[in-house]
């Protein structure tokens, strides 16, 4: 196995812009998947960490250090970072496959190089936000103003960490935001270098603090009656436990949840097409991505075809060292991810499903948590594999008679986060994306791109990310009532 150079311990917290000490002595050990060995330690943060954060955050906000300034002084310092990042790919995807186990070639293009290319995306949309209007009406005149929420906690989980904090702290930081970022203590370094980006390109004292906590201060942090807002991506179950918690004291939320996604193959879809999106689309980082298509719907007409180009796929996927650019599947994040997923794969055995491929461990990639890409087929769409999200190397398939049934298998789920169709026809293919209940439908294996936003519905969260709409989870609105000739001159 290689890895990047040693990373040494992590001595302080970046707290209020500034490299601090914690409050306590304890600390955290990070193993890194693929050999499962710990290779660094960072602070164990407490309550008295977050207090000191959301007190820095407070205080910036309230002042107008970073609030007052203007969209293009903010966007001067987010293009410094978009700079400085891009100077420093390959290190940052080194850091990412250490923490996490992303294969290397993954984490260069998808986390490091595409977080970039977000940051940018962003930071072009942003003069384009309609951040001031004006109404006017014969019962009175307006000027509609959107200013910022106020100190944000965005809530960042292991999968896809600086792609998902640049999603997060890119438009809460242009609309005026201060901010406490909170990654898992497992995703920890990557945070940590890209608060010092962030630092560099010359982020005022008080506006970021980054503290990689555990769930019980993560909880503490979403519940601080000096935040705001709180930002969450992360299990459906953690969500729930946010949003009840910010419904109580009427804080403004929202909510990035997990997904069971489908792609629906239809009977005339070109199977050329379709095994490279299958590829790239459900097995995406080891199979730990919310967006992930890991059932497979297809029409009964093309099952035996599709079965063995399935696992013909399969097999070419390398399986093994993150850090080697040819593996497409790497290691799981964590022990417990991989009793996780070794657990569903049980289920599935017992459920009466088929087992197409896989279904245990590699005998020879040593202690790392590596499985066996798995292929469950025929399964019964009410199955526990084809309802609850695995998050590991596993896809599910079934197959309908009727368009009417895809749909409804396709729909047959709590979630409604992504989803792909497939066909000859693009546009009859849109008319069956159109009856699926989720936030994203990829046609023909056709991504939206990073102006488009993302989000889901039912219990797949609340809110959108990214694109234009992605502002809105920053801002309040607020009206002035002037008269005409006032409104007149903001128009």
């Amino acid at each position: 196995m290689s890895t990047p150079t040693t990373i040494s311990p992590v001595d302080k917290l970046f707290v209020g812009g500034e490299w601090t000490s914690p409050a306590s002595s304890k600390r955290i050990d990070l193993v890194t998947p693929s050999t499962a060995e710990v290779f660094t330690t960072i602070p164990d943060v407490t309550e008295a960490d977050v207090d000191a954060a959301v007190r820095a955050a407070r205080s910036s906000f309230d002042s107008g250090v970073w609030r007052k300034k203007s969209l293009d002084e903010r966007i001067q310092v987010l293009s410094k970072v978009s700079e400085l990042l891009g100077e420093r790919i390959d290190e940052v995807a080194g850091i990412i496959t250490t923490e996490m186990g992303s294969p290397i070639t993954l984490s260069t293009k998808m986390q490091a190089m595409g977080s970039k290319m977000l940051l940018d995306a962003l930071i072009e949309l942003a003069p384009q936000y309609q951040w001031r209007d004006t109404r006017k009406h014969a019962t009175g005149n307006a000027l509609v103003e959107k200013e910022p929420v106020g100190v944000v906690a965005a809530v960042v989980p292991w999968n896809a960490p600086l792609q998902i904090s640049i999603i997060k702290l890119t438009p809460a930081l242009l609309a005026g935001c201060s901010v406490v970022l909170k990654p898992t203590p497992q995703t920890a370094l990557n945070a940590f270098f890209l608060a010092d980006l962030l630092s560099q390109a010359g982020l005022p004292e008080g506006v970021l603090s980054v503290l990689p906590a555990d769930r019980e201060v993560s909880a503490y942090l979403s519940s601080h009656p000096g935040v705001d807002k709180v930002s969450f991506t992360g299990s459906t179950a953690a969500g729930r436990k946010v949003a009840a918690q910010c419904g109580n004291d009427l804080r403004r939320c929202t909510l990035e949840l997990g997904g069971k996604s489908a792609a629906v193959v239809l009977a005339d879809a070109d199977l050329d097409q379709v095994i490279p999106a299958i590829r790239a689309l459900s097995l995406r980082n080891t199979g730990q991505v919310c967006s992930n298509k890991t059932r497979i719907v297809a029409a009964r007409s093309i099952r035996d075809e599709l079965n063995d180009r399935l696992a013909e796929m399969m097999r070419s996927m390398p399986v093994g060292d993150p850090f080697d650019p040819d593996v497409e599947i790497g290691p799981l994040a964590s022990a417990a991810q991989l009793e996780r997923v070794l657990g569903y794969i049980e289920s599935g055995k017992s459920s009466g499903a088929g087992l197409l491929l896989g279904g245990d461990r590699p005998s020879d990639l040593g202690a790392g948590y590596y499985v066996s890409p798995t292929v469950f087929t025929d399964v019964d769409p009410n199955a526990k594999i084809a309802q609850e999200e695995i998050f590991g190397p596993v896809l599910t398939t079934h197959y309908f008679d009727t368009e009417e049934e895809a749909i409804a298998i396709a729909n047959n789920s709590d979630y409604g986060l992504n989803g792909s169709v497939f066909s000859a026809d693009v546009y009859h293919a849109l008319d069956v994306a159109r009856e699926i209940r989720t936030g994203t439908v990829e046609v023909n294996g056709n991504g939206g791109g990073f102006y488009a936003p993302i989000g889901g519905f039912k219990n797949s969260g609340i809110g959108r990310e990214a694109g234009l709409e992605g502002f809105d989870a920053y801002v309040e609105i607020k009206s002035y009532g002037l008269p005409a000739e006032v409104v007149d001159t903001f128009a």
